[in-house]
């Protein structure tokens, strides 16, 4: 029962953070809208009163026609760029986009023949780059989160459950440097148009695999190495994507140990026989049936013990 209650909190609490969002963003965003319908109708008035011999339902084809192309990355404007959105280096950064679950809809399939095989292709990339992923996470969580989880515990002689905390914490840090604070310095050097706050918005937005497309990198017009950029960019998702991915999985295992996770989850229905110890037993009593083993150090709980 006590399960069910939490779980229903859970939800009035997820419910009303939704409704929380939509309140703010409604409110700040909302008033900007009305103002630039108002500067459009003003203008497209004003273009009408200047050439009569252009009726209103004429520019109104136009103008469909128009945003229409501009959806599928095709423009009409003097000044954008006429190289192909579809040579290899948009095309591999537009795979890493779909495969990747990313996303932006700003570059899409224009044919039929081109969404079907979207289709097809996502079907099967996307479970294998979950595949991919995970199993570089497994290997990296070795490296940069059990490993020294274990160094102080065992060898500096520190909580186990400080050292999870301070770790964690140094290794947000870490990845917030390293692939937000400094891409974002970077993009907004090569983006002339992207503002610190803009560039870091994009990269936020891409490693959690949200990709609005309000911002994409390498549409500048007479860009200088776009297509190294552009292939640039993709490996730079994917590494984010791990990097992501070991912060989650790290305080997913942190939560574990300090015990957040039961607040939230039913207890663990595996045989008892598959389960590893998550508490540190060396002080607890012993049962009289349990032969005595010596205290050595391989004997002690670690960190990589937490059920992965």
């Amino acid at each position: 029962m006590k399960s069910w209650l939490v779980l229903t909190l859970l939800i009035v609490g997820y419910l009303a953070y939704l409704f929380l969002g939509a309140l703010v963003v409604s409110t700040i965003e909302s008033p900007y809208e009305q103002s630039l319908r108002q500067e459009l109708k003003r203008l497209k008035q004003t273009f009408l009163n200047n050439s009569p011999c252009v009726n209103d339902s004429g520019l109104e084809a136009f103008l469909e026609k128009v945003i229409s192309a501009n959806r599928f990355g095709v423009s009409v404007l003097y000044n954008s760029s006429n190289e192909s959105r579809w040579d290899f280096a948009s095309s591999l950064f537009f795979s890493s986009t779909l495969v990747t679950t990313v996303g932006y809809g700003y570059t899409t399939p224009l044919t039929d023949s081109g969404k079907a095989f979207c289709i097809f292709y996502a079907l099967v990339g996307v479970p294998f780059t979950m595949l991919v992923l995970s199993a570089a996470v497994q290997r990296l969580m070795s490296t940069f989160t059990y490993r020294p989880i274990r160094y102080f515990q065992l060898h500096r002689g520190y909580d186990r459950k400080k050292v999870t905390g301070v770790h964690f914490v140094v290794l947000a840090l870490a990845v917030l440097i390293l692939f937000l604070v400094v891409p974002s310095a970077i993009f907004s050097s090569i983006e002339s148009s992207w503002s610190f706050l803009d560039a870091f918005y994009f990269c936020f937005i891409s490693l959690c695999t949200i990709g609005l497309g309000d911002y994409v990198p390498g549409e500048q017009d007479n860009q200088w190495l776009r297509q190294l950029y552009k292939v640039s960019v993709a490996f730079y998702l994917l590494l984010g994507l791990m990097a992501m991915l070991l912060i989650l999985q790290t305080f997913h295992k942190a939560s574990d140990l300090h015990g957040l996770t039961d607040l939230f989850y039913l207890p663990h229905l595996h045989d008892l026989d598959d389960q590893e110890p998550i508490l540190d037993t060396s002080n607890s009593t012993l049962s009289d049936k349990e032969p005595k083993r010596p205290l050595t150090t391989g004997a002690q709980t670690s960190y990589s013990t937490i059920n992965r």
